[in-house]
């Protein structure tokens, strides 16, 4: 095991909150082009009481996958613009992981329909806020089958006119 992973192992303990919100019990995997950027991202998510896990570069990130099996990835736009999903599309672990795109410099709205493909979200780092991020993972897992609908949702009193109309 490399020391980035062993170190992401030992330095990562749980921080989820059980049954917070929408997107309790969550794990995610921050990718940045350096340890700065993997490292803010993850305190920015960590707000959310998520798990969260920083790793610098796509190498790392495939491995760190595979070891931690995260909810989704969120990844430095511009890192992913160097690097071709292809391998990942091809892998059966790596392309059923969501990723979020998050932009240092690139608003949502300039983003080319090309760049959109396959990113399960986009955030603009320098304007995100808290319930922005909530929305898009809760999104995701929502997606991935991993949210129920809130307890204070009730069931309709009686019949519908789609039920009478049977």
């Amino acid at each position: 095991m490399s020391d980035k992973l062993a170190r992401a192992a030992s330095t990562h303990p749980s921080n989820i909150a059980e049954g917070v919100g929408y997107i309790g019990d969550m794990r995610l995997l921050c990718v940045g082009r350096h340890r700065f950027l993997s490292e803010h991202l993850g305190r920015f998510f960590e707000k959310l009481d998520v798990e969260t896990i920083p790793c610098v570069g796509m190498v790392e990130a495939a491995e760190l996958v595979h070891r931690f099996e995260p909810h989704a990835i969120v990844c430095d736009y511009d890192l992913l613009a160097m690097f071709s999903l292809a391998g990942w599309e091809s892998d059966s672990v790596l392309s059923q992981i969501p990723i979020i795109a998050v932009s240092l410099t690139r608003h949502p709205g300039e983003a080319h329909l090309l760049d959109v493909n396959g990113l399960a979200g986009f955030l603009y780092l320098p304007t995100l806020d808290i319930d922005d991020a909530r929305r898009v993972l809760a999104a995701v897992q929502q997606k991935r089958g991993g949210v129920s609908a809130p307890p204070t949702v009730l069931q309709w009193p009686g019949t519908t006119p789609v039920a009478r109309a049977r």
